[in-house]
């Protein structure tokens, strides 16, 4: 596998929707993959496929001379039977994680999803949504991983509050994910 933190697809101009403001969404269960209200983690282990999170990195961020204010992030793999299903990552404020950091810098490969659903302390918000083409640079990360990218491809933006911070997750559908959720559609 030829992904590395440096080649995170997310570094591109990313334009986010809430649901209701988007005139298409995917046929059938990738929407209510997409707009699910609970973990995405706990969905994808009740497949019962075996559910791993594959650390692609973790760290700060910097833009520029802002250092002191960048976010920690952590980019990950959710895979199933060992093929990855979708892209993650998280975006957590330096705030957030002067609160938290023993929690979340030593998820390892943990899904932080248990985390966010089992601690009450932190709230999930809205959820927005956005796709993605075969010229992304998610495209160009599915097709490392020798998977093609035949159209448009789905992810969702969710928000996590925590008393006066929010930390965000991202989780973009690789073309594995899409392929398998319509087979178990249609089947």
């Amino acid at each position: 596998m030829s992904v590395t933190s440096l080649s995170f697809p997310y570094g591109e101009s990313i334009q986010w929707f809430s649901p209701d403001a988007v005139t298409y969404l995917p046929d059938g269960s990738m929407t209510e993959w997409i707009l699910a209200p609970g973990s995405l983690t706990a969905r994808l282990k009740a497949l019962g496929l075996g559910f791993e999170v594959r650390v692609l990195g973790e760290g700060f961020i910097a833009a520029g001379d802002e250092q002191m204010s960048a976010p920690w992030v952590r980019e990950v793999l959710l895979c199933l039977g060992g093929i990855p299903w979708v892209f993650a990552r998280t975006l957590v404020p330096t705030s957030l994680l002067n609160q938290c950091q023993a929690e979340l810098m030593g998820l390892g490969d943990k899904p932080l999803g248990e985390l966010l659903f089992s601690d009450p302390r932190f709230i999930p918000g809205r959820i927005e949504v956005a796709s993605f083409n075969n010229c992304s640079r998610l495209a160009q990360l599915a097709a490392s991983l020798s998977q093609t990218v035949t159209g448009p491809l789905w992810g969702r933006r969710r928000y996590f509050g925590f008393g006066h911070d929010e930390l965000t997750v991202c989780e973009m559908f690789l073309p594995a994910a899409v392929t398998a959720l319509s087979d178990r559609n249609q089947a």
